[in-house]
Parts: structure tokens; sequence; C-alpha cells
């Protein structure tokens, strides 16, 4: 999922709400449900997968920037710019791998943690490096979540790895990218870029010792399309967020972890016991809280800085 800034989720375009809310909807649905792509993938191991997504996604990218005409600002991109990239690349690539193989093992339900808490990481971030101020809320919205992150850390034996990896790596990343000058489509693109030498160099060397020529053209064609299950959420909260202002966007971007979840614990059937639910529960608590608080404090907003 994009990480939601200022300069490419603000309403610019003049479409009707209901229109960018049906397109972020849609978005979201399906990051919400992509825990039942991944394990098509298999017998491909998580690492030969998240390389195919990466050098398939260039390919699909690199055409849509051609359509939209978004080249022009990757060309212009800074030295400084060119490193901002680089390293927001190597933090999806993280968070990409390490969701395939959290789904492909069995741990959907922690991986969907992840994605609960990173709202609260990204405001943790905001105070320690953007040195912005905790209000109170906030403030008791990160202890809730951090109680929660004790609790299931008990419950499963060991720190919530695969959540925290997914929140911290993903709330870098968003951090990261509100300083590339890029919009979603041209920025994914110059990472794609960046990774994609690295991701086909680990193809070549993979040869015969992968998946992809000897599955049959079915395996092949699903190790395809994760070019497209990468571009094509991303070009509907691109148009969605242009419609809508950017608090509607984020009140939309539960609807994934929630989905993650309950495929998790319906569809796929892994163990929830109670102490688990309760550690949940602290962290819907917690984003309950944090949700109430930014909703008052936009109210608060002169109506300019809400447009």
């Amino acid at each position: 999922m994009p990480p939601l800034t200022s300069s490419s989720a603000a309403p610019t375009g003049t479409g009707t709400p209901g229109r960018g809310i049906a397109f972020g909807t849609v978005a979201y649905f399906l990051w919400g449900i992509v825990p039942a792509y991944w394990p098509l993938l298999q017998p491909a191991g998580s690492v030969e997968i998240l390389a195919h997504r990466i050098a398939w996604s260039l390919v699909v990218m690199a055409l849509l920037t051609a359509v939209l005409g978004r080249w022009a600002g990757i060309r212009r991109l800074s030295r400084r710019g060119w490193l901002m990239v680089t390293a927001a690349s190597v933090l999806i690539a993280v968070n990409w791998g390490v969701y395939i193989h959290a789904v492909n093992t069995g741990h959907v339900v922690e991986a969907a943690l992840g994605y609960f808490i990173n709202p609260l990481v990204s405001v943790l971030l905001g105070v320690t490096v953007l040195r912005e101020r905790l209000r109170v809320a906030q403030f008791a919205a990160l202890g809730v979540a951090v109680v929660a992150v004790v609790v299931l850390a008990v419950d499963y034996g060991r720190l919530p790895w695969i959540s925290l990896v997914l929140a911290c790596s993903f709330g870098f990343y968003g951090l990261l990218k509100k300083t590339v000058p890029l919009d979603a489509t041209a920025s994914l693109t110059a990472e794609s870029l960046v990774l994609a030498p690295v991701a086909i160099g680990y193809l070549v060397w993979l040869g015969p010792g992968g998946t992809f020529h000897d599955h049959g053209w079915g395996h092949a064609l699903w190790l395809v399309s994760a070019g497209l299950v990468t571009a094509v959420p991303l070009l509907l909260f691109g148009a969605g967020a242009r419609l809508v202002p950017l608090a509607t966007m984020g009140m939309l971007q539960y609807l994934a972890p929630v989905l993650q979840f309950a495929w998790g614990v319906f569809v796929v059937h892994e163990p929830m016991p109670a102490s688990r639910w309760f550690g949940f529960g602290l962290v819907w608590a917690a984003l309950a809280i944090f949700t109430v608080d930014a909703l008052r404090a936009r109210r608060r907003l002169p109506v300019a800085d809400l447009a």
C-alpha cells in the first residue's frame, strides 16, 4: 500500500468525491484480498516471487509512465532525489519480501497487525524525526499500542517481528516519500528502476533453479501478473486520492488490514487464542483513539487548509 502523504494524496482533480471514494475503496479492497494471490505463485519461494514482482512491475510501470507522460519528472530528479528513491526502494523491497514470506508461511494475521499499527508508527516517526508535537490523545494511542505489542509478544512467545518490520519499513518508506518530488506512478517507476537490476540479476543467477521455466505456462503467467497486481491498485489509489481529501483516504486505509485479518482468521484458519484477541483489541482501541483525535483535529483546521 502506498503511504498517505500530503504531496501524493491531496485532491487536485475536478471529479466527484463519490468517484474518488469508489476508486479508493476498490484499491484498498484489492490490497486487502492480496493474501489470496501470493500462494498461487508457489512453488516459487518468497525471494523468487519478490524478484519477479520487481521485474514485472518495472515493465508495467515503465509503460504506464510513458502513456501518462511522467518520464520527464524522473529525468529531472536530482542526485539527492535519486538517493531518497534508492533508500525508499530498499524499504519497499523489504516490506514486499516480508509480506510475501508472511502470507506464504501462514502468518497472515501477524502481517495484518503490521498494517493496523502502521499509522501509529507514522505518528511516532513524526515526533522523533520531524519534531512534531504529540497531542495527548496521540500519546495515549501510542501507549495502548505499546501495551498491545507486549501482550502479543507474550502470546506469540516472541516479538511479532513480521508486524514490526512491516509497520516500520512502511512508516520510514512514507517518511522518505515526502522528500521525493514525484507522483505515486512515477515514484514507483523510479523505485523499480533502482531495484530491477538486482532482481533481474538474481533471476538470471537462479536460472534453472527457479520455477519460471519448468512449471508450465500457467505458473509463468502467474509470476508475470505480479506486475499488474502491483500497478492496478496503485493507479486506483492515485485516481481516488486526487478526488477526495487526505483524511477520507486515511479512513479507507483500514479496509485492507481488516480484510487481511479476516482472511487469516476465517479463511485459512490461523490460530487466534483469547490472549491474541485481547492484544488485537488493544490495537483497535489505540486506532479508535487515534482516528477520533485526527477527525477532531481536522475539524479545528481553517477551511483553506482542508482543501
